[in-house]
């Protein structure tokens, strides 16, 4: 296990590094750059690159780029707050959209997972027809509908919550964006543990603990749900990391001033800087859950056995 883990650190590692390399080269490509200001003249924009060394070689520039990213520096904004530091200035707005999508992947899964129970339970009855269309509506409406649905009667027409986003109510304010995300990976889940519940409800080894005389709750929650587990983290692990980067719309409908909203910012104003911390920050995320799923995987089901994992 211990042999497994450094290699797949370390592969991590190099793709984190040539996710880098590669976005830097497009973002290099774009047109335009970080000083698109029509009231600076050819000399002031020169004065500036070469200030902040864009005026050299594309790979200078990336090695530079990766040395100070590996001491803690991701340099400065160029464009949308001049001269601020980044790694500020994502501090200042990463809490909040963490916040809010880890609210909605624990909403969304917990929902999922209950509604996929009750549906295994009542396999072809009327709850699992029930839920079975939930999950259905819930997997055909788009966040941004949903949002502008709930935003309309809970917000506008009821006034039970604000139409924006308030720090003053930083967790009331939030409860509708919550909900909105949290569709999406509700479908999912319940889905997912509806039928692999089914299937695992069906084996061999579950029908031999119901003769045995173990209560049908104990049977579902100790032996079923578990081996429902490894398929489900599968699923759920990629959905959670872009619900923890944020949504740009669902951000914007609610003025929540999150990663989202900076991301595209600093796209469209060739603020190099903030775009690879963020891409880093994402890309790390997204490498470092997927290597606990491949982890967890030998925890949650025995039989699984990972490459190396018995040295």
């Amino acid at each position: 296990m211990v042999k497994y883990v450094a290699k797949r650190i370390l592969i991590s590692v190099v793709t984190l590094l040539v996710i880098i390399i590669i976005l830097f080269c497009l973002l290099k490509l774009m047109p335009g750059s970080p000083f698109n200001n029509e009231r600076m003249t050819d000399a002031q924009r020169a004065t500036l690159e070469a200030k902040f060394g864009l005026d050299k070689p594309i790979y200078q520039q990336i090695a530079i780029y990766v040395k100070n990213m590996i001491t803690g520096d991701f340099g400065v904004s160029y464009s949308i707050q001049a001269n601020y530091p980044v790694s500020q200035l994502i501090a200042n707005k990463f809490p909040l959209t963490v916040k809010i999508g880890l609210q909605a992947a624990v909403v969304g899964i917990a929902a999922g997972i209950l509604l996929g129970m009750v549906s295994a339970l009542s396999h072809n009855g009327f709850w699992d027809t029930v839920t079975t269309i939930v999950s259905m509506i819930g997997a055909s409406i788009p966040a941004q509908v949903l949002a502008l649905g709930l935003v309309y009667f809970f917000a506008f027409k009821l006034n039970w919550f604000p139409l924006t986003y308030s720090s003053k109510a930083p967790v009331h304010s939030t409860i509708l964006a919550t909900l909105s995300l949290a569709l999406s990976p509700m479908s999912i889940a319940a889905r997912f543990t509806r039928n692999e519940l089914l299937e695992v409800l069906g084996s061999e080894y579950i029908t031999l603990a119901e003769t045995k005389g173990m209560p049908r709750k104990r049977v579902l929650i100790i032996h079923a749900l578990k081996n429902t587990l490894v398929p489900l983290i599968t699923a759920m692990a990629p959905m959670t990391i872009m619900l923890l980067m944020g949504s740009t719309v669902i951000e914007r409908i609610f003025s929540i001033p999150g990663i989202g909203s900076l991301f595209i910012n600093a796209i469209t104003s060739n603020d190099y800087n903030v775009v690879l911390t963020l891409a880093f920050i994402f890309s790390s995320m997204y490498i470092g859950i997927m290597l606990l799923v491949d982890i967890l995987y030998g925890i949650i089901d025995p039989r699984i056995r990972l490459s190396g994992g018995a040295k």
